[in-house]
């Protein structure tokens, strides 16, 4: 499998995970040091966002991926992700948004992890 085919299962084993509330897998998605932005300019901690998905507070029920845009250089990536996602956030009703999530990877020891993520819409 190439690089950027890795990298584009990543971006859907995440919004699996999120969808199913799959704490290991998010564990498995994100280095220890990830964090997330939302579109509220809220920066969460990896583990901060697992627990806002566990708990409720992000929730997620399905996922329309439209595309991605990966560039690659060495053991660092980029890559800029566009879905139509269903979701009840924060209390607030389900909702489709369509979201636009830029994230950089980084490769250790041969495996692609989610360093950073920064949520928009589009």
């Amino acid at each position: 499998m190439s690089d950027q085919e890795e990298i584009s299962k990543l971006y859907r084993r995440l919004y699996a995970a999120m969808i199913a509330k799959d704490t290991a897998e998010l564990n498995a998605v994100f280095s220890d040091d990830a964090k997330l932005e939302h579109m509220t300019g809220l920066v969460q901690p990896k583990q901060d966002f697992i627990k806002a998905v566990e708990d409720g507070t992000l929730n997620y029920f399905s996922v329309n991926h439209e595309g991605d845009e990966i560039e690659i250089d060495g053991d660092s990536a980029r890559m800029a992700g566009r879905s139509r996602v269903l979701a009840a956030v924060y209390g607030g009703g389900r909702h489709e948004w369509q979201l636009l999530i830029k994230s950089d990877f980084r490769r250790s020891d041969g495996v692609w992890k989610i360093v950073y993520s920064k949520v928009s819409t589009y």
